[in-house]
């Protein structure tokens, strides 16, 4: 039966629903659409002029923090995810439609990291937040805006930029203020059972909890606080024995733990050794977790014969902890452990849990300007993809498309680069595989 004093809410009930913390999914945002090549033939203006407008936006993928959802399910089988391209440009300078962005509702505490360099990408901890990763592709400029005063009829125009596309990992780390670890079967669920509305899975086995459950403690109207029940650790838990590593991480976003221990040893073992195995799988993990807080809460009194057992666990912890007996399951002294690792909460300034967001450049390509050039046998090889934008865009069967390339290709100076390789006349140029005979 639920203590009167605490009106809750919840987070995961657990129901039956798989609780999915890592995916690995691959993105791919929207190319940008192709300027147009038009012009003007209407009937008073027969030589009207360059007409082509521009192509529309691909679509962004942008993930955005939901406080509904409380796990990766949504990823775990859709594997590859897609924006639009945006339109074409049209005659009349009629620009083409931008796609619309897709946006992904991930559960708050999600991070993001790029799988091929594993840096984080973003870490979304906050109600509504969004970040753009992957930014949909600029559309292409249409033949009017390449009209100037000596180039009066452009027939080329521009094709719109790729979107970009990477795969990343996801990866969920529940935000609790409280963390109850321990061995299996020490009674975390049946503790969170009674300080909130959760309702996990309670059976007298181990590992009946296979997933984290979350639950809010309200004291009273102003005092609240989140509990996470971490399912049992085990020895070897760091080096990723059982689901060690799945169940790690999520105790590295919580302000302080609250230690559960048998106090009975009713499972023959010994409770004192019990605390310090988890105490060292918690700093081969992470020297961050090792530093945590600490509440030692002694469960099961209400199975202990010999009070001097009791006594006797408490004088070794004292020292460097604040000890709590209570009963789980009959509902013991649950008040008095609250309040104080309420005050805890409130004292506890927050650990380096969060990652900073950063301008990181994630676009597969090194840098949109990268122009390569080298001598491959006999050919002269410029590449890039910038050139490969300039190749797209150029209609080589007309002389002012054509000298447009010329002079991009001595702006950049690809020109200049191939004279210091030792081009000279008559040798053979490949800019991004069209062949051309080199000319001073």
């Amino acid at each position: 039966m639920n203590l009167p004093y605490y009106l809750v809410g919840f987070f995961n009930e657990g129901s039956d629903i798989l609780f999915v913390d890592y995916a690995k999914i691959e993105l791919k945002a929207g190319d940008g659409g192709k300027g147009a090549v038009a012009f003007r033939r209407e009937k008073y203006e027969p030589m009207g002029g360059p007409a082509g407008g521009d192509g529309g936006k691909g679509g962004s993928i942008i993930f955005k923090v939901d406080d509904r959802k409380r796990t990766l399910m949504d990823f775990k089988y859709k594997r590859i995810i897609k924006a639009n391209n945006g339109e074409d440009g049209r005659n009349k300078n009629q620009y083409g439609k931008d796609a619309d962005d897709v946006i992904l509702m991930v559960p708050k505490g999600t991070i993001i990291r790029d799988e091929e360099t594993n840096r984080v990408i973003a870490d979304l901890v906050k109600k509504d937040q969004e970040f753009v990763v992957a930014k949909g592709g600029r559309g292409g400029r249409g033949n009017t805006k390449f009209k100037n005063s000596t180039r009066r009829s452009p027939r080329f125009s521009e094709p719109g930029r790729r979107g970009e596309e990477l795969r990343v990992v996801l990866e969920l780390k529940l935000i609790a203020d409280v963390g109850l670890i321990g061995f299996p079967n020490v009674g975390k669920s049946t503790l969170l059972s009674k300080i909130s509305s959760a309702k996990p899975k309670i059976d007298n086995y181990h590992f009946t909890t296979l997933k984290p459950n979350l639950g809010v403690v309200q004291l009273d109207e102003d005092k609240s606080f989140v509990v996470a029940d971490i399912p049992g650790l085990i020895e070897g838990a760091s080096a990723g024995s059982g689901l060690g590593h799945d169940f790690l991480r999520h105790i590295e976003r919580t302000k302080i733990l609250a230690h559960v221990i048998d106090s009975s040893g009713f499972e023959g073992r010994d409770p004192y050794e019990d605390f310090n195995k988890i105490n060292r799988e918690l700093n081969e993990y992470s020297e961050v977790l090792g530093k945590k807080k600490q509440i030692i809460v002694l469960n099961k009194i209400d199975m202990v014969n010999d009070k001097n057992t009791i006594e006797e666990l408490k004088e070794k912890f004292k020292e460097e902890y604040s000890v709590f007996e209570i009963s789980a399951i009959e509902g013991r002294n649950l008040k008095t452990l609250l309040y104080k690792l309420y005050d805890e909460v409130i004292k506890t300034e927050e650990e380096v849990t969060f990652y900073e967001e950063t301008d990181y450049k994630i676009y597969k390509e090194k840098e949109e300007d990268t122009i390569k050039v080298r001598k491959e046998n006999d050919i002269y090889v410029a590449e890039g993809y910038f050139l490969e934008r300039l190749v797209d865009s150029t209609n080589f069967q007309d002389y002012e498309s054509l000298k447009h390339f010329q002079k991009v290709l001595k702006d950049k100076k690809v020109i200049e680069k191939l004279e210091e390789l030792g081009a000279k006349e008559g040798d053979t140029v490949s800019v991004c595989g069209v062949e051309f005979d080199y000319i001073e």
